[in-house]
This record gives C-alpha cells, sequence and structure tokens, in this order.
C-alpha cells in the first residue's frame, strides 16, 4: 500500500526552499511564501497575527511531489539517483567506506570516501555503523488512519466542521480534536476528490498485534470509540492508492552520535519522532542543508579542521529541541481531567504574545541560532541571514543569486567596500558583494554568510564622533534568539543593552565554525593589552577608544593576521 507520509512542509524549511530557488516550482507560483496567521500547539489554538517576525511558513504540497521536484534539482546538477538499489553491508577504513550494495541487475561494490545515511528510522547504515539510537518508546499509544468518505450532509458549508448528532459540538477540519475517548482529526484530501484522511489517537487499549493487517472496520471501531458516537464514513470509491494504517507506540529517540568515522547520519536516521506539528520534514531537510555544504568542502580538500564535525554540534540540538515540543504536544493531548487543567493554564499563558512568539519559534524551527565558538562577539554570527534581508536596501538580487548557488557570500555593507580584502584569498570559494543597508541598517558593516544562509562571521565598525551612528551599539544585542523584528523594533522580550558609549565601537565576531567534539582548536577568550582590546584568534586589535575613521578601522580588520584568520575557519586555508 502506497501513500503520501506528509502532506506539507512547515517553518524555516519553506523559506530554505525559497533561498534555493526550489519553492516556487513546489507552490506553482512566483510570490514569496506567506506566513500563517493561526497555528497550533497540541491542539490548543495560537494567534500569530500579532507577531513582528511570524515564523510559521507553510507549503501545502504532498511528499510525493516534494521528493519528485527535489529528484528533478538534483538530477539538473548531474548528480545520479539508483532507485532499486540497497545496501547490504558496510565497512570503513581510513580512507574510504567499503559498501556492498544489491540492485535490479545483482550485487556490486562501491568505495565512496563518505557515505551519509538517509535511510530512516529503521537505519541499517546506522546500525552497521555502530551508533546507538536511546530514547523512549510509548507502548500505550496507537493511532489508526485512511482514507474515507464522510457524508457532505455532516459538513458545515463554509469551514467545513464536522456538525454530528449527539456530539454537542462541531469539530474543526484540520486540527487535532480532544475528546474524552482520545484525539480525532480529518482533512480533506485534494488529491482524492470527496474524501477525507480520517485519523484517531488512542491511549491505554489493549494490545494489538502488529502482524495482523489493518482493516477499514478496525478504523471504523477506533472512531466510534474516540467519538463516542457512529460516524457514517465509507471506502472512497476513486482509484487508489488509498492510505489505511496503524501504528502501535510511539517513538522518541535520537542518534547518540551523527557521525562514526566516515559515515554520517540525517533525516530519521538520526531522529524519530511524533509527526505532531509537522516538523519532520522542516527537520531532517534543514540537517541536509547544514551537511552539504561542508562534505563538500571536505570532499573537495579546503574544509578547515573540525568543519565536518560542526554538523552534529549545530544540528543535535535541533534535534533534541523537536524531540522535546513533539513528546509535550502528545503528552498534551492524552485524555484525562489532570491534562485538561495543564492545556487550561498553557491557553492562558499563550495570550501573551511574547509566549505565543516563543512557541512559534520552537514549532517552526527558528529558536536555535548555531553555535559558532565560545567567542564569537557579534550577535549576529549563527543567526539565520536571509531573515535579515529586511534591513537591505537597493537591489538585493546579487546576494539572493548568490545564495541560489549555494556559494559563501561576504556582504560589504561600507562606503567602498574596503572590508572585501578579507576574502581576497578565498575567491575561489566566496563571492564577494557590496551591500547597502536599509533605513533601519543592519547592525553590522560586512557579514560572512554560509552557504546554507547562516551568518559565520560579522563586523560592526563605527566612529564616536558626534553625530555618527554606532552599528555596534543599541539595536545589536536585540538580535540574539529573534529579539530584532524585521522592522527594526525589539521584540517585547528584548533586554537593554548594558553597553556603555565608552566601550569600542568596534566589534568583531568569529567565524570560526562551531565547537569540534574534543574542543580542539577553540578559540581563546578576549584580553586587554596595552590600551587596546584583543580577541585573539576571533576578532582584530582595535584601540579601546575608536575615534579613527571607518576605514582606519575596517584596514585594520582586513589586514590583520587575526582577522583573516578568522574567515579561514569557514572558508579553510
Amino acid at each position: 500500500m502506497l501513500w503520501t507520509k506528509a502532506n506539507g512542509l512547515v517553518g524555516r524549511v519553506v523559506r530554505t526552499l525559497e533561498v534555493r530557488g526550489v519553492y516556487e516550482r513546489l507552490a506553482d507560483r512566483a510570490r514569496p511564501p506567506e506566513p500563517l496567521p493561526f497555528y497550533k500547539f497540541s491542539g490548543i489554538p495560537l494567534d500569530l497575527r500579532g507577531l513582528r517576525d511570524n515564523p510559521m511558513h507553510v507549503l501545502q504540497v504532498p511528499q510525493t511531489r516534494a521528493e519528485q521536484v527535489l529528484e528533478e534539482r538534483a538530477r539538473e546538477l548531474g548528480v545520479e539517483i539508483r532507485r532499486g538499489h540497497g545496501l547490504t553491508t558496510l565497512r570503513q577504513d581510513d580512507d574510504a567506506v567499503t559498501l556492498d550494495i544489491r540492485g535490479p541487475e545483482g550485487a556490486y561494490r562501491m568505495r565512496p570516501r563518505y557515505l551519509v545515511g538517509a535511510d530512516g528510522g529503521h537505519s541499517l547504515v546506522r546500525e552497521q555503523a555502530g551508533i546507538a539510537f536511546p530514547g523512549t518508546t510509548d507502548e500505550t499509544f496507537v493511532s489508526r488512519a485512511g482514507h474515507a468518505v464522510v457524508p457532505d450532509a455532516l459538513l458545515t458549508p463554509g469551514t467545513g466542521e464536522l456538525d454530528l448528532p449527539g456530539l454537542g459540538a462541531r469539530l474543526r477540519p484540520y486540527a487535532h480534536n480532544r475528546l474524552p475517548g482520545g484525539v480525532f482529526s480529518f482533512a480533506a484530501m485534494p488529491s482524492h476528490p470527496g474524501a477525507h484522511l480520517v485519523a484517531v489517537f488512542e491511549w491505554d487499549r489493549p494490545p494489538v498485534d502488529e502482524g495482523t493487517p489493518v482493516t477499514f472496520g478496525e478504523l471504523q471501531e477506533s472512531v466510534r470509540r474516540v467519538l463516542g458516537a457512529d460516524l457514517p464514513m465509507n471506502r472512497p470509491a476513486t482509484p487508489g492508492p488509498h492510505l489505511l494504517r496503524r501504528v502501535a507506540g510511539i517513538n522518541s529517540r535520537q542518534a547518540e552520535s551523527y557521525r562514526a568515522g566516515r559515515v554520517l547520519l540525517l533525516g530519521d536516521a538520526a531522529h524519530v519522532h511524533s509527526a505532531v506539528g509537522g516538523a519532520g520534514l522542516n527537520l531532517g531537510m534543514q540537517d541536509a542543508v547544514n551537511l552539504g555544504w561542508k562534505l563538500a568542502a571536505q570532499v573537495r580538500g579546503w574544509a578547515p579542521a573540525g568543519l565536518l564535525d560542526t554538523y552534529e554540534t549545530e544540528r543535535a540540538p535541533a534535534g533534541r529541541r523537536v524531540l522535546m515540543q513533539t513528546r509535550a504536544q502528545m503528552a498534551l493531548m492524552r485524555p484525562g481531567e489532570d491534562i485538561t487543567a495543564t492545556r487550561e493554564l498553557i491557553a492562558e499563558l499563550l495570550g501573551d504574545e511574547s509566549n505565543r512568539g516563543r512557541v512559534a519559534a520552537l514549532l517552526g524551527g527558528t529558536d536555535v541560532g548555531y553555535d559558532m565558538g565560545e567567542h564569537a562577539s557579534h550577535l549576529l554570527v549563527g543567526q539565520w541571514f536571509p531573515g535579515l534581508q529586511a534591513y537591505l536596501a537597493g537591489d538585493r538580487t546579487p546576494i539572493a543569486e548568490r545564495l541560489l548557488a549555494a556559494r559563501p557570500v561576504l556582504a560589504d555593507f561600507t562606503e567602498d567596500s574596503v572590508v572585501a580584502g578579507i576574502a581576497a584569498g578565498w575567491k575561489d570559494r566566496v563571492d564577494l558583494v557590496a551591500a547597502q543597508s536599509g533605513d533601519k541598517p543592519l547592525p553590522a558593516s560586512a557579514v560572512l554568510v554560509r552557504p546554507d544562509g547562516y551568518i559565520a562571521w560579522a563586523a560592526s565598525v563605527g566612529s564616536h564622533e558626534a553625530g555618527a551612528p554606532w552599528p555596534a551599539r543599541g539595536a545589536v544585542h536585540l538580535v540574539r534568539r529573534g529579539a530584532l523584528s524585521r522592522d527594526g523594533r525589539a521584540a517585547p522580550s528584548a533586554a537593554p543593552s548594558a553597553r556603555a558609549p565608552s566601550e569600542p565601537s568596534a566589534s568583531c565576531g568569529s567565524s570560526y565554525a562551531g565547537r569540534t567534539a574534543g574542543g580542539a582548536g577553540r578559540p581563546q577568550g578576549p584580553r586587554s593589552r596595552g590600551g587596546a582590546t584583543l580577541a585573539s584568534d576571533v576578532g582584530t586589535v582595535v584601540p579601546a577608544q575608536a575615534n579613527g575613521s571607518l576605514r582606519g578601522a575596517v584596514n585594520t580588520l582586513g589586514g590583520d593576521r587575526v582577522g583573516r584568520a578568522a574567515v579561514a575557519r569557514v572558508l579553510g586555508p
């Protein structure tokens, strides 16, 4: 039986697809994605209309269609895709990974330098690489789902709500409706006209025999128990395939390591969790975007030491966040008066805009900024650059085109592009772009943007002369964790700056690509020497009272070995 595993993409991955030029193909429209005004957290309404920076972008597209478009794009880039070929065993040594594969024409062997296991929750790659998969399994849970025809007479015109006699309330489509017997959800299926996807969650039921095929009658009985009433529904008469599925137990697990030598894991091979909230594709596809450019740099020979290890240090925390929020949502759906009281409290807390913003960022995967090292002094470092493009003026096409090509970009906001000299030795792997800040200036004079869109290095330089702007001050501290909104105003939770006016007006963020597993090569902490602030290995020597010209400060950044060493941590030697 074939079916679509997911029916849409949620969160930052939608914007990532836009940056990569794939969004228009999937959406069949030219206009950019727009965030949803409403969403749900465990079925509890989230009103997102008042958020200054709503992260809940949604693209409703079947997973099969998403896979088709991504395969087309991969083939355009020269990727060879072999369907019907399966791994049987793997062995690795210091130089490569030996793979035994069985294909339609028999067995054969490959020996690539690296292997990425994206082979799902039951990953053979993970198992043979010896990577543990700890976590929990809720054995009390069982879900059933299937395509079914619901009588039009029970559906409210305009809203599509289910109005079932004897139920006492209308049930909303595209929502998890929590009831005393469990959770009921239903949604119209554009790919199957006249049919709905009907699903139910139950807890604490007698164990089911997973070896027994699920039947439509079993789905009907489960729906009856959850609703406490009979719902007339029939099998679809349209051509299939039609979904009919039972899942007993629910796993929340994460790989102990995302890497074992030359073997790496991503997607469900690295983490499994409940599908509630639609976080799975968002998480897995961002794993791929993070790993892709680093693995390419490693294979091409210019990756700095430890770059490949930062895949795990950056993506494992994001995985833990998804496991946490999906487990919380499932726990809040269980029947029971204690859970009902907890839901009422959470609904009350979500009446506060700052709380709604935090939960929306959690669901959208935008609440995790990458850790670029202990002494990344500039607060733009680790943030996602495409989300800051509202701060740019003039033609943004040059930057967009280079991000589309998945190349590093050094955006120089100085008047005569004097910062570009920092990256002069890396022109073969970084694009230099002269950019302009808008009315609400981006709090940096230059940023180095990685191929995945995250800022690896940033510098703010300015003058303390009367009337001169000070980009490093004021707005800079608001950027951490998304506290700076697109219109330049502080979010409600933003704390005031603690920086005194007498502090240096130049700050330089590290391009250190993240902590390695053993901590080797970490930059040293800032220290003071002879009236200057020296951020050893991550910044530059800047006079403690930076009253010199902008050009003088930037030349210090570009000419000093320290500034160049910072950029080299992303772009290699």
